[in-house]
């Protein structure tokens, strides 16, 4: 499978399944685009009518080009791994990462919010120290050889729960030689609750940190409300400078959400890089679609457009020595992740899971509280296996309609949850997130190709 597209000037051809990517002029491009269903002559036709001045000698060098390319497997190389994609139902169970439910309970009341202002459809509720405990033990217990095991904060607010959060990381730092694990840490924040006690326990005990931040003010005001329904920005942002400005070059960024009311998003992309921070994030809200704030197909041009736009200052900054990072364009083509990666994704229900206040297990933070979901809890382990059979076999391969996607190998069939919110099928696909996500990879390998050539 071959995609080609057209971006900065670059005329560039991705072979999907061995992931190489050629930049080539506008003749090789187009006879590449005619080379598995034309004959020579239907060729030497369209090209020659098309360029006056390219000879019948010039088209047959570029198709001994193209053969030698296809020979070598760099080019239309065939599908070696939909034969493999389904012995799943062996996949690897073995847990790495849990997303700790500290706080069912938020100070901030975002009209956005997936978790309904951080209760999550229920009741408020803080995990106690005795769960969060209970939970790294689980992790441990069901981890095998892993030595490398994550753990998130999140909530609602996490920072509603503070001490617990130093509790557990205590506990697992006091347990991990004698098991041989190490455990990284990542808080998310909404920022309200930041101090020099927090900033000096991040520093010190978190691998990343992950700061909500939706841009510019009056942006960031409009949906990001206190309970009292007053704007946050004031209140967060000097934090944020003073907590990145303490964090140095350790890990975290600043991740906003876009909706129809900012789909010129880069605004708030470049406002957020001039008030200092490098390491970026803008998704796309996922919400109803009769929410006010709501992506529609009409937005879809404009997105398209701001990516671009995006892409080409990124590369512009980074010429002038202030470049910035914008997560979803951090792509590595000669060395990225395994393919068994690629085709199973995050491992949400496997891999992967999030524990509520009191203990529960579900696939990921966005299944809490859909009791289809609920997977079992920290003390009993996994008991719905009918639930993790199903995660088991989802994959890039699952989804009839990624079925001739060429960028199935970069989302790995998406985010589950999303396909389940839009479809009712972990199965399923979010079309307007595909979208977006395909016009992000063809800007990332863009980026790749403008760095590679100069």
């Amino acid at each position: 499978m071959v995609h080609q597209f057209k971006l900065n000037n670059h005329n560039i051809v991705l072979d999907v399944f061995s992931g190489s990517v050629h930049v080539v002029d506008d003749v090789a491009y187009d006879i590449i685009s005619m080379y598995k269903d034309n004959d020579i002559n239907t060729i030497y036709k369209e090209i020659q009518s098309k360029y006056s001045d390219v000879t019948r000698e010039d088209i047959d060098d570029c198709i001994s080009d193209i053969n030698e390319l296809e020979e070598s497997g760099k080019l239309f190389t065939e599908d070696e791994y939909s034969d493999l994609a389904f012995d799943f139902k062996k996949r690897n169970t073995v847990i790495k990462a849990l997303c700790l439910h500290i706080a069912h309970t938020c100070n901030l009341n975002c009209e956005y919010c997936f978790a309904s202002q951080g209760k999550y459809h229920g009741e408020r509720a803080l995990m106690s120290l005795e769960v969060g405990k209970r939970a790294i033990d689980f992790l441990i217990e069901n981890s095998g050889k892993r030595h490398n095991l994550e753990v998130d904060f999140f909530g609602g607010e996490p920072l509603m729960n503070f001490d617990v959060v130093k509790g557990i990381v205590e506990y697992a730092r006091s347990i991990e030689k004698k098991y041989d694990k190490n455990f990284r840490f990542t808080l998310t924040t909404n920022g309200v609750l930041v101090d020099d006690e927090v900033i000096d326990f991040a520093n010190k005990e978190c691998h990343n940190v992950v700061l909500s931040l939706d841009g510019r003010k009056e942006i960031h005001d409009n949906l990001r409300k206190t309970i009292n329904g007053q704007g946050s920005y004031d209140t967060i942002v000097p934090k944020f400078q003073h907590f990145v400005e303490r964090r140095g070059n350790k890990g975290y960024y600043v991740r906003g959400t876009f909706t129809h009311n900012n789909v010129d998003f880069t605004n708030d992309i470049f406002h957020m890089a001039d008030l200092g921070f490098t390491e970026l994030s803008m998704e796309p809200v996922v919400c109803a679609p009769n929410d006010p704030y709501a992506l529609t197909e009409e937005d879809l041009p404009v997105l398209y457009e701001q990516y671009e736009i995006l892409a080409k200052e990124m590369l512009k900054r980074e010429k002038e020595g202030i470049p910035i990072t914008f997560y979803h364009y951090m792509i590595d083509l000669k060395s990225g992740p395994c393919i068994y990666k690629r085709i199973s994704g995050c491992g949400s229900g496997c891999e992967y899971f999030a524990v509520t206040p009191w203990g529960d297990l579900y696939p990921c933070h966005q299944f809490v509280g859909d009791d289809k979901y609920l997977m079992g809890d920290i003390w009993k382990g996994i008991v719905n296996t009918e639930k993790q059979n199903e995660f088991k076999l989802c994959n890039a391969y699952a989804r009839p309609e990624c079925k001739d996607c060429w960028a199935k190998l970069y989302c790995s069939g998406g985010c589950a949850a999303n396909a389940y919110h839009a479809t009712g099928s972990i199965n399923g696909i979010y079309e307007y997130g595909c979208k977006l996500f395909k016009k992000r990879i063809e800007c990332a390998i863009m980026m790749q190709v403008e760095k590679s050539l100069k």
